[in-house]
C-alpha cells in the first residue's frame, strides 16, 4: 500500500512539471497567440507549393488579425531572399539555428489588437504590429512544430509600413522592436515609414503619448437671456430692500446696545452713592413737636431764645 502511495504521487510530481514547463512556454499572452496564429496559418497548407504565400483564417474571437505561411528551402532563403512579403523585404543572407531542409515564415498582422497583446506604455501605435517568425516545415501537419530563430547576417531585413497615421506635430516617430524573449528596443525610422532589422519579431511605429494640457479654468456661465431682462431688476430691488432692511437692524442693535451701558453706568453711580452713603457718620435724632429730625451733636452758634435777647 506505501508503495502504491509513492507511485501515485511522483506520477503527480511528472505530470505537475509537465504542465509546469509547458505554462512557461506559454508565459505571455503575446507568445500564447504566435502559438495560435502558427497552427492556423499551417491550416493554409492544402496543396503547399514551394515560394508561395497561403492566407490563414484565424478563429472568430480574433476577427481583424490576418496571419499568412509561406513555405521556403533554406538554401533559397539564404541565396535568393524574398523580395516582397507583404510589408517584409528579406534580403540574401538570412540563416535559421537549428539548420532545416525546409522552413516555413509565418506572417502576422494584429490590426486592432496590436495594444492587446503589445501594450506600451507612454507610447501611441502610428501603425499595426506586424511579425515575421519561422518554424520547422518538415511535417506541416504536426502539432507544435519547431520555431528557429532566423538572423539576417548581410543586409537587414526591411519593413515598410503601408497604413500608418500622421506623426503628431512635436513628436518623433520611432520603430520598436519586440523580441520574442521580450525585450523592447526601439530604432529611427528611416525614410518613408520604413524600419530594419536583423532579427525575427514584432514590429511597429510609435510615438511618444503626449500629455494633455491642463484644461482651462471653467467660467461661471453668463446670464441666460431670461435673467437679462425684469429678473435682472427684481434681483436689484431685493439687493437694494436687503441693504435697507440690513442697515435698519444694525441701527436698532447699535441703539439697544447704548441704552445698556447708560443702564449699567446709571446702575453703578447709585451703588456707588449709596456705599458712600452706608459709610459716613451716622446723626443724632430728636423729636421737634411731633416730627423726629435729625440732631447735630455740635453747632457752631448756640441757639438763643427772642425772649433772652437783651438790646
Amino acid at each position: 500500500m506505501g508503495l502504491l502511495n509513492g507511485s501515485l504521487t511522483m506520477l503527480l510530481v511528472i505530470v505537475g512539471v509537465m504542465l509546469f514547463g509547458w505554462t512557461e512556454a506559454q508565459t505571455t499572452p503575446a507568445r500564447g497567440l504566435d502559438a495560435i496564429l502558427q497552427d492556423y496559418g499551417y491550416r493554409a497548407f492544402v496543396r503547399p507549393k514551394t515560394g508561395v504565400e497561403y492566407d490563414g483564417v484565424p478563429p472568430l474571437n480574433l476577427t481583424g488579425i490576418r496571419v499568412s505561411v509561406m513555405r521556403l528551402r533554406s538554401g533559397s532563403l539564404f541565396t535568393r531572399g524574398v523580395k516582397m512579403y507583404n510589408e517584409f523585404v528579406i534580403p540574401v543572407g538570412v540563416i535559421e539555428t537549428p539548420y532545416v531542409e525546409r522552413l516555413v515564415l509565418v506572417y502576422q498582422n494584429l490590426a486592432n489588437w496590436s495594444m492587446v497583446y503589445y501594450p506600451l506604455t507612454d507610447y501611441v501605435y502610428l501603425a499595426p504590429v506586424l511579425g515575421l517568425l519561422a518554424y520547422d516545415a518538415t511535417d506541416l501537419t504536426a502539432k507544435n512544430p519547431k520555431e528557429l530563430e532566423i538572423r539576417a547576417s548581410e543586409e537587414p531585413i526591411e519593413i515598410e509600413f503601408t497604413l500608418t497615421r500622421s506623426v503628431p506635430d512635436g513628436s518623433v516617430a520611432r520603430c520598436v522592436l519586440f523580441g520574442l524573449n521580450g525585450t523592447v528596443s526601439f530604432t529611427n525610422v528611416e525614410s518613408g515609414n520604413k524600419c530594419v532589422t536583423y532579427e525575427q519579431g514584432h514590429f511597429s511605429i510609435v510615438v511618444e503619448s503626449i500629455a494633455p494640457s491642463p484644461a482651462p479654468a471653467e467660467q461661471p456661465p453668463g446670464p441666460t437671456p431670461s435673467h437679462q431682462g425684469g429678473g435682472g431688476n427684481g434681483s436689484r430691488v431685493w439687493i437694494i430692500v436687503g441693504s435697507i432692511v440690513g442697515g435698519i437692524a444694525l441701527l436698532v442693535l447699535l441703539a439697544l446696545l447704548i441704552l445698556w451701558v447708560w443702564r449699567f453706568n446709571k446702575r453703578k453711580k447709585m451703588r456707588r452713592m449709596e456705599k458712600a452713603a452706608d459709610a459716613g457718620e451716622a446723626l443724632h435724632m430728636t423729636m421737634v413737636g411731633n416730627t423726629k429730625a435729625p440732631l447735630a451733636t455740635t453747632t457752631r452758634t448756640q441757639p438763643t431764645l427772642e425772649t433772652e435777647y437783651v438790646p
